[in-house]
This record gives C-alpha cells, structure tokens and sequence, in this order.
C-alpha cells in the first residue's frame, strides 16, 4: 500500500479518534465537573443531569446522520468531513469556557446542552461521512482493510481518552480536577479537531463520488425520498447494526463500570483491563479488515453473530465472578475477538450496499437510528436490570440482539466484490426492462 493511501486512511479516519476522545471524556470527567453547573448541595443529583445532557448527544445522532449524510451525497464526501470536525472543534470550545454556575446560573448548563447538541450532530454524521470515505477510497481488494481504521481510530481515542485521564489523576489533586482541571481535556479534543480540520481541507474528493456523473446529476440524491427507493437496505444496515452496536458497548464502555460494580474488582484494576483489552482489540481491526478482503464479508459477520449469541451469556457470567487481572484480561479480549468479526468490516458493508448518490445518507441514518435506539441504550438496559434484582437478563438481550443480526448476516448476499459505481445499477436496469416488457405488452 502506497504513501497516498496510508495518507486517505489517516485523513479518513482521524476525526473518529477525535470524536472518541470529545465523548469519553464527556462520560468519565462528568464526576469533576457535575457540580460546576448546577447548585451545590447534592451530588448524584447533580451527575444525573450532566449525564442526561450527555443523553442529549445520542437523540442529535439521527439528525447528524440526516443532515451531514445529505451533505455528503450532494456536496462531496469532503464537505462533509470537513464540517463533521468544525462541530467537533465548537462543541469542545464551548465545554472548555462553559460559566459556571456561580458565575451565570444556569447559563452554563445551557451552553452545555448546546455543545452536546452540536457533538451529537458531529458524530452522527461523522462515521458515515468517513466509512463512505475510506471505502470508496480504497482499491477494490482492499477496502475491508483500510475501512477497518475507522475502529482503530474510535479506540485510540478511547485510550487517549481514559490515559489523559490517567495523567491528570496521578499529577493533579482532586481539588484541582474538581475546581478548573476538567477543562484540560476539552481544550486538548479543540486543538485536535483543529489538526483534523487542517488535514482535511487540503483531502481531495474520492474518485467513485467525483466520477459517477449520473449520480452528481441525480436531483433527488442524498434525499430522503431517494432513500426510500432504498428501504430494504435501510433496514438492513439497522438489522445487521443492532447486535453488532449493544455488543461493542457492552465489552468497551460498560465493562470497566461491569468489572468494578458487579464483579467487586477495583476501579484501578478494572480501568486496567479495560485500557490492555482494548489496545489489543485495536491491533486486531486491520488482520480481520484484510482477511475479509480475502474470504468476504459474510464469513466474519457469521462468526461475530455466532459467538455473540452463544457465548455472551457465559461470557458474562464468568466475569462476574472474575477474581484477578489475567482472567478478566482473558475473558474481554475473548469478547473482543468476538466482536472484531463486526466492527473491523461493518463500515465498509453498510457502503457497499448503496448506489453512489445515496452511500452517504444510506449509511448514516439507518446506523445513527440503530445506534440511538441500541448501542446508546446499551448501558442504561444493562443497570435496568441490574437495579431490578435480574442482572443476567443483560446478558440474555445482549444475546438475542446479536440472534436478530446473524438472521440477517446468514441472508443476505455478498458485497465484498461489488463496484462501488455499478450498485443499485444493474437492479434498475432490470426494472426499466420489466417496464419496457409491460409497454410492449399493453400496446
């Protein structure tokens, strides 16, 4: 692989690993920073409203998909890029100069909710706008391979995230941390989304969007009325999401919560497992992408759905009940592997289904829906049950997710092979033929 390709992969790629840093930090420095916005007095009280103004981020996903998925397919893959990240970037200032609440009252929790708003629309449309990017980027024999980045990125911001963390616990007091040092992190994602910023106003556009004449001359395209002629893959990247999202969130941004608040492990401990767990799971992205170049789409997809469905409740069980590092180390990376089957190739299948016109829009409204409704949910399903006496019944929903999305997996058909240019061609070329026997037929 040339220099020019490493560089789209980067360029491609790179906002995720922002995106991932602005959310993991949201999540974990909540703790300091909850009481900065509401009146002292009451803790949790305080935590449950920053959070639920986290939750706020997840309701803009399916807007982001909407709205930058359009600008992707009518403007250009680059547009879209490039505007994902400017809200990366403003929605990261905004949380770094927030007042507090002792200097505007509540205007703080106001600009708060607007940053989180902007953040959700970012990433809603970010992981479209760069899966659709990477893959039509890419060589044909190699798009499962240079797609699979877009994990690798999501995690090292999760590791920048949860290190940073790391950092200003062993180097700041606690009352620092609380008073101003929250505000480090933000200001940290700000700078990086700038880098990305500058990276991505020089990309050039991808050659399948800029040479498909009849889809830049299409009206209707990166519409919802083109989606719509589209339904069945619509609800297919919906269907094959579903168990692939509740499981990546269960084994990434649930486990350490998991490990420390069900299994009695310590939070350092735990926070450990975590961070080895997923540097590991990382390295693994580009092998599976690369093997999927080679056997296919199906064969991996197939396997994650498999062992989700069949090993989950095991899995999970045996945590539980962890008593050491090496174990619990053992068993998530087990998990992981499980769940490389789907996230090192899920972007570039969900592009491969779409024609050229709707590829944006078709990949980041259906996986922002799916993703609200089941990867956004996951944690707060997994304490439902938990707080209902019931904690295994998690393991059984995680479980059934992943039953739902093998159904789909073992149905549909192969897009490892598809050009880019010539799908949804040939389905409408049958059709005007169908049209055209009619014509005839009634004449």
């Amino acid at each position: 692989m040339g220099r020019e390709q490493w560089k789209k992969i980067w360029v491609g790629s790179a906002g995720n690993m922002v995106e991932w840093f602005d959310w993991f930090v949201y999540a974990s420095f909540a703790v300091y920073f909850a009481d900065s916005f509401f009146p002292k007095g009451n803790d949790t009280a305080n935590l449950m409203n920053t959070m639920g103004i986290f939750a706020v981020g997840f309701f803009m996903r399916p807007v982001g998909g909407w709205v930058l998925g359009r600008i992707g397919d009518r403007k250009g893959r680059k547009a879209a890029l490039t505007l994902t990240v400017t809200l990366m970037s403003a929605s990261a200032i905004l949380i770094a100069v927030a007042p507090t609440y002792d200097v505007a009252g509540y205007g703080g929790v106001a600009v708060l909710l607007v940053a989180r708003m902007l953040q959700g629309l970012s990433v809603g449309g970010e992981y479209a706008a760069s899966a659709t990017y990477l893959t039509e980027a890419s060589a044909p024999g190699r798009r499962g391979f240079a797609s699979s980045f877009q994990y690798v990125s999501m995690t090292a911001g999760q590791l920048l995230g949860l290190g940073l963390q790391i950092v200003l616990q062993r180097t700041m007091s606690d009352e620092a941390l609380h008073s101003w040092a929250w505000r480090i992190p933000f200001i940290v994602g700000a700078l990086g989304a700038g880098v990305v910023f500058y990276l991505r106003r020089n990309m050039l556009e991808t050659e399948v969007y800029a040479g498909d004449d009849a889809a830049n001359a299409d009206p209707d395209r990166g519409t919802l009325k083109a989606l719509l002629a589209h339904k069945r893959e619509a609800f297919l990247v919906i269907a094959l999401t579903m168990g692939g999202t509740v499981a990546y969130y269960t084994y990434t941004t649930y486990l350490t919560k998991y490990l420390s608040n069900s299994a009695g492990m310590e939070k350092s401990t735990a926070s450990l497992v975590s961070f080895c767990a997923l540097f590991l799971f990382m390295c693994l992205q580009p092998l599976a992408g690369k093997l999927s170049d080679r056997i296919g789409r199906r064969p991996l997809l197939i396997t994650f759905a498999v062992g989700s469905t069949f090993l989950t409740v095991p899995i999970m069980t045996l945590l539980r009940h962890v008593g050491g590092f090496w174990p619990a180390l053992g068993l998530s990376l087990l998990a992981l592997v499980i769940v490389t089957g789907y996230t090192s190739i899920n972007a570039c299948v969900k592009a491969e289904l779409f024609p050229t016109g709707i590829r944006a829009l078709g990949v980041a409204l259906p996986y922002a829906i799916a993703n609200a409704l089941f990867g956004g949910t996951a944690e707060y399903v997994a304490l439902w049950f938990k707080e209902g006496g019931i904690e295994s019944g998690y393991y059984w929903y995680v479980a059934g997710c992943a039953a739902v999305s093998l159904i789909v997996y073992v149905t549909m058909r192969e897009t490892r092979t598809i050009d880019l240019q010539r799908v949804g061609k040939d389905a409408e070329g049958a059709r005007s033929g169908k049209d055209g026997a009619r014509s005839k037929a009634s004449a």
